[in-house]
Order: C-alpha cells, then sequence, then structure tokens
C-alpha cells in the first residue's frame, strides 16, 4: 500500500483515466483507493489528507471517465 497526500493521489490518477487502464477501482470511508487495472495488476493507496467532499470528487473523476467504482 502506497501512502499519499490527496493531490499526489489524483496526479498518479491522470495518465492513467487518460489511457482507460483502470478497469475498476474500490474506496472506503478512510481514504483508502485499490484500483484494478486492465492487465491485472493492482495498486492500493491509502490518502492520508482527505476530506469527505476530496473523496467524494475522486469517485467521481473516476466515475466520469467510465471506470466502475465500488464501495468497501
Amino acid at each position: 500500500m502506497e501512502k499519499c497526500t490527496f493531490i499526489g493521489f489524483m496526479q498518479a490518477l491522470k495518465p492513467w483515466l487518460n489511457d482507460d487502464y483502470i478497469q475498476h477501482a474500490r474506496f472506503d470511508e478512510k481514504g483508502r483507493f485499490s484500483l484494478t487495472f486492465v492487465d491485472g495488476g493492482q495498486k492500493i493507496y491509502q490518502v492520508d489528507d482527505c476530506s469527505a467532499a476530496q473523496l467524494k470528487d475522486a469517485v467521481e473523476m473516476l466515475k466520469e471517465n467510465d471506470v466502475p467504482v465500488f464501495n468497501q
């Protein structure tokens, strides 16, 4: 699991969204995101400084880019 800030997490997401590389995402209310990629790889992020509003923004960005998002 990689710990990061909300800004760092959002910056890491952007290139993968442009390439349709994320198969699906899972998240919990504590700011932990699990990303599963189309090649079968997985990356888990613990976003340490994430407010509820920021969590919602990240989930919405994923959904707007056609990434299925599930709550853990």
